[in-house]
């Protein structure tokens, strides 16, 4: 099992992150900043691809703070309190 950061600077960047996580042996660590200050948009689309991914593989997925994603293949779960799960709510929204 692989604790990754990734750093998502372009849309494209999903690819990478969503191969490691289908792997099945990644923890992604996921650093939304650079994108998130060039494009909102590009941000919500990103995060929604991922945590379809995550839900279809039944992996789990929180935001920390407001601009760190961390997503897990479905041996992993994220402790969420309210703050953390209404975090990944306002980037999807």
């Amino acid at each position: 099992i692989v604790v990754r950061p990734f750093l998502l600077k372009t849309f494209e960047d999903i690819n990478k992150i969503l191969n490691a996580l289908r792997e099945g042996f990644t923890i992604a660590v996921i650093d939304i900043s650079p994108l998130r200050s060039k494009d909102i948009i590009e941000v919500k689309r990103a995060v929604a691809k991922i945590k379809k991914t995550i839900d279809a593989m039944e992996g789990d997925i929180a935001g920390f703070g407001d601009n760190i994603i961390i997503a897990t293949p479905n041996f992993a779960e994220i402790y969420k309190g309210e703050k953390v799960t209404e975090k990944v709510e306002k980037i999807e929204s």
